[in-house]
């Protein structure tokens, strides 16, 4: 295993792979999209203003998350032979796949007619989901970039294993 525990094979196709960029961008968009989200959701619970914008930007929140989920599905099938749970990413997705279940609750909590501040107050909850998971990739990046040899380290290594 090298980084992160990706396989020399499995590190490459990551490295080659356009789904990596697509992810690299989508994660960013989606944060900001959730901050944004998580200041008009409180701004509603806390005034009772901004219901139309707090509503619209769950909505924005919710499809952005579906599609950094496909889009991440389709990555993990072509660098580590699964679409969902591969062993390197089974808790990233365990946390993902409890966010997707509380956001969609949305729609759920709509069909059932609840109040339009209990809706807010669910995709609160629904929020700190995503937290819990958005962090869960933070540290895998960071022990990523700690794992990772400097450039330097690299070409020390591979001027030794070509005098070996």
């Amino acid at each position: 295993m090298t980084t992160a525990g990706y396989t020399p094979e499995q590190l490459e196709r990551r490295n080659k792979s356009k789904w990596t960029l697509v992810q690299a961008i989508l994660a960013p968009v989606q944060f900001l999209a959730f901050i944004i989200s998580f200041v008009l959701v409180v701004r509603y619970l806390v005034t009772g203003n901004g219901y139309l914008a707090a509503n619209t930007s769950v909505l924005i929140k919710i499809a952005l998350l579906w599609l950094i989920t496909i889009t991440g599905m389709i990555w993990e099938k072509e660098i580590f032979g699964h679409w969902f749970l591969a062993p390197q990413f089974f808790w990233e997705d365990v946390g993902n796949a409890v966010a997707m279940v509380m956001h969609n609750l949305y729609f759920l909590a709509r069909a059932l007619q609840w109040s339009d501040r209990a809706v807010m107050t669910l995709m609160l909850v629904a929020y700190i989901s995503y937290l819990v998971n958005c962090g869960q990739f933070i540290v895998r990046g960071i022990k990523a970039r700690q794992q990772r040899p400097s450039h330097a380290q690299t070409a020390v290594s591979q001027t030794i294993e070509q005098l070996s």
